[in-house]
């Protein structure tokens, strides 16, 4: 089968966009899928979040993209969670410039990653914390779909008008490309959340009937390494929240 590839992007740091993309990973993996989830934002929170150690990497996203290593060298596999990670760490920084100097740049992450597309059931990519980032920009001209975390801030929701464009620009590579905009971090006010719906439905992009709400489990889990499907009844609630948000992705 052909791996879906889910990036996960958004327009800046800070909302969510790493936690979201740890535990679809989890969430795809408990539903018995084979998932890989590759870390391209150089903060390698997404390592971290899935319990490895970004900072004893021997191998990793850059060497892969940079073709000096293959893929299945490269990946490893997140100890609780049950799918496989590509990790990240600050080395990726330096990557940026030569991934773009390189030649072939856009075609640099198809090459890279055609092994474990026809590997995996689901592939998800964490994407750096800008969709004006150049990376980000390939991820979406090679993904099936984007998920997009949006926090209910006036700031966040004014700049979710970069992502429309974001996905735009990619879709005139990448025509198939579709896109969903999550609500995340959000209170337990139904008034906000109608208001926050209201905003969004000015933007030419589906809204997930899920939220995420705002729950400290969420913070906590990343800090142990861990997705909410493996901290125990702690994460309960937001496993199925969760479940319920991939259902819809699917």
């Amino acid at each position: 089968t052909m791996g879906r590839i889910i990036a996960v992007a958004n327009q800046k740091g800070g909302v969510g966009k790493t936690t979201t993309a740890v535990n679809t990973a989890a969430a795809l993996a408990a539903m018995k899928r084979a998932v890989l989830l590759i870390d391209i934002d150089p903060q390698g929170n997404a390592t971290t979040g899935s319990g490895l150690d970004k900072h004893a990497l021997e191998r990793s996203t850059l060497e892969a993209l940079m073709g000096e290593r293959q893929l299945v060298e490269c990946i490893q596999r997140s100890p609780e969670a049950g799918y496989d990670v590509l990790p990240a760490n600050a080395d990726l920084t330096a990557a940026e410039v030569r991934l773009l100097e390189a030649p072939l740049r856009e075609k640099r992450l198809s090459i890279a990653l055609e092994p474990a597309v026809a590997t995996y059931d689901y592939i998800l990519i964490d994407c750096p914390p800008s969709v004006h980032a150049s990376q980000t920009l390939a991820v979406l001209e090679f993904a099936d779909f984007a998920l997009i975390p949006v926090q209910p801030s006036p700031v966040d929701l004014w700049a979710t008008v970069h992502i429309e464009k974001a996905i735009n620009e990619a879709r005139e590579v990448n025509p198939a490309l579709k896109a969903m905009l999550v609500i995340n971090q959000i209170e337990a006010r139904t008034t906000l959340s109608k208001l926050v719906r209201e905003v969004l439905s000015e933007i030419a992009l589906p809204v997930a009937d899920t939220a995420i709400r705002r729950r400290a489990v969420y913070r906590n889990s990343a800090l142990e390494g861990k997705s909410v499907f493996d901290i125990g009844k702690r994460g309960a609630e937001a496993a199925a929240e969760l479940d319920s948000l991939i259902r819809e992705v699917i």
